[in-house]
Protein backbone atom coordinates (compact mmCIF):
# COMPACT_ATOMS: atom_id res chain seq x y z
CA UNK A 1 0.00 0.00 0.00
CA UNK A 2 0.83 3.61 -0.69
CA UNK A 3 -0.25 6.64 0.79
CA UNK A 4 0.34 10.40 0.05
CA UNK A 5 -0.87 13.05 1.94
CA UNK A 6 -1.02 16.81 0.93
CA UNK A 7 -0.74 19.71 2.87
CA UNK A 8 -0.67 23.65 2.73
CA UNK A 9 -3.79 24.55 0.71
CA UNK A 10 -6.15 27.50 2.13
CA UNK A 11 -7.45 30.64 0.94
CA UNK A 12 -5.16 33.05 -0.24
CA UNK A 13 -6.02 36.69 -1.45
CA UNK A 14 -4.45 37.24 -5.45
CA UNK A 15 -0.58 38.04 -5.41
CA UNK A 16 0.24 35.75 -2.37
CA UNK A 17 2.16 32.89 -2.56
CA UNK A 18 1.46 29.01 -0.94
CA UNK A 19 3.13 26.25 -0.67
CA UNK A 20 2.04 22.63 -1.35
CA UNK A 21 3.70 19.25 0.47
CA UNK A 22 3.06 16.23 -0.31
CA UNK A 23 4.61 13.15 1.54
CA UNK A 24 4.31 9.60 0.33
CA UNK A 25 4.74 6.64 2.03
CA UNK A 26 4.17 3.07 2.36
CA UNK A 27 5.80 0.39 0.32
CA UNK A 28 7.85 2.46 -2.01
CA UNK A 29 10.72 0.76 -3.99
CA UNK A 30 11.79 3.86 -6.64
CA UNK A 31 10.13 7.13 -7.17
CA UNK A 32 9.77 7.51 -10.99
CA UNK A 33 7.88 11.07 -11.11
CA UNK A 34 6.20 13.74 -8.61
CA UNK A 35 4.24 15.76 -9.94
CA UNK A 36 0.99 18.21 -9.03
CA UNK A 37 -2.39 18.07 -10.82
CA UNK A 38 -5.38 20.54 -10.45
CA UNK A 39 -9.32 20.56 -10.75
CA UNK A 40 -11.32 23.41 -11.22
CA UNK A 41 -15.11 23.12 -10.42
CA UNK A 42 -16.02 22.87 -14.60
CA UNK A 43 -12.91 22.00 -15.87
CA UNK A 44 -10.87 18.78 -16.69
CA UNK A 45 -7.87 17.80 -14.15
CA UNK A 46 -4.78 19.31 -15.99
CA UNK A 47 -0.94 18.75 -15.64
CA UNK A 48 0.66 22.02 -13.17
CA UNK A 49 4.39 20.63 -12.62
CA UNK A 50 6.58 17.46 -12.79
CA UNK A 51 9.77 16.81 -11.48
CA UNK A 52 11.35 13.39 -12.59
CA UNK A 53 13.95 11.21 -10.07
CA UNK A 54 17.00 13.03 -12.96
CA UNK A 55 15.75 16.07 -11.61
CA UNK A 56 14.44 17.63 -14.50
CA UNK A 57 10.85 19.23 -14.51
CA UNK A 58 8.09 19.76 -16.71
CA UNK A 59 5.36 23.02 -16.01
CA UNK A 60 1.63 24.02 -17.59
CA UNK A 61 2.25 27.05 -19.36
CA UNK A 62 -0.61 28.68 -17.19
CA UNK A 63 2.20 28.34 -14.09
CA UNK A 64 5.33 29.03 -15.88
CA UNK A 65 7.26 31.25 -13.61
CA UNK A 66 5.12 31.62 -11.24
CA UNK A 67 5.30 27.98 -9.70
CA UNK A 68 8.20 25.86 -8.65
CA UNK A 69 8.24 22.37 -7.95
CA UNK A 70 10.85 20.69 -6.03
CA UNK A 71 11.48 17.50 -3.96
CA UNK A 72 13.42 15.49 -1.24
CA UNK A 73 14.28 12.41 -2.32
CA UNK A 74 14.88 11.49 1.05
CA UNK A 75 11.85 11.91 2.34
CA UNK A 76 9.37 11.20 -0.34
CA UNK A 77 8.50 14.14 -0.69
CA UNK A 78 7.69 16.99 -3.25
CA UNK A 79 6.58 20.40 -3.13
CA UNK A 80 4.97 23.48 -5.21
CA UNK A 81 5.54 26.45 -4.22
CA UNK A 82 3.20 29.08 -6.00
CA UNK A 83 3.54 32.37 -6.45
CA UNK A 84 1.79 35.18 -7.65
CA UNK A 85 -1.49 33.63 -6.60
CA UNK A 86 -4.13 34.53 -9.25
CA UNK A 87 -8.33 33.86 -9.53
CA UNK A 88 -7.56 31.00 -12.09
CA UNK A 89 -5.29 29.04 -9.05
CA UNK A 90 -8.39 28.12 -8.13
CA UNK A 91 -8.84 24.50 -7.73
CA UNK A 92 -8.16 21.49 -5.85
CA UNK A 93 -4.61 20.16 -6.76
CA UNK A 94 -3.81 16.82 -6.71
CA UNK A 95 -0.58 15.22 -5.35
CA UNK A 96 0.94 12.34 -8.08
CA UNK A 97 3.50 9.86 -8.00
CA UNK A 98 4.63 7.29 -10.34
CA UNK A 99 6.47 4.31 -8.16
CA UNK A 100 7.14 0.84 -8.28
CA UNK A 101 6.42 -0.89 -5.26
CA UNK A 102 9.36 -3.83 -5.81
CA UNK A 103 11.74 -4.73 -8.52
CA UNK A 104 9.77 -6.73 -10.18
CA UNK A 105 6.79 -4.58 -10.66
CA UNK A 106 6.14 -1.71 -12.91
CA UNK A 107 5.38 1.48 -12.09
CA UNK A 108 1.66 2.63 -11.44
CA UNK A 109 0.29 6.12 -10.77
CA UNK A 110 -1.10 7.10 -7.00
CA UNK A 111 -2.90 9.85 -6.33
CA UNK A 112 -3.90 12.24 -3.24
CA UNK A 113 -6.86 13.27 -1.53
CA UNK A 114 -6.51 16.57 -2.95
CA UNK A 115 -6.52 19.76 -1.33
CA UNK A 116 -8.27 22.85 -2.08
CA UNK A 117 -6.43 26.13 -2.86
CA UNK A 118 -9.06 29.24 -3.22
CA UNK A 119 -7.18 32.59 -4.48
CA UNK A 120 -10.08 35.46 -3.74
CA UNK A 121 -10.07 38.82 -2.18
Amino acid sequence: QVQLVESGGGLVQPGSSLRLSCAASGSIFSIYSMAWHRQAPGKPRELVARIFSSGSTIYGDSVKGRFTISRDSAKNMVFLQMGTLQFDDTAVYYCNVVLSTSSSSLPSNYWGQGTQVTVSS
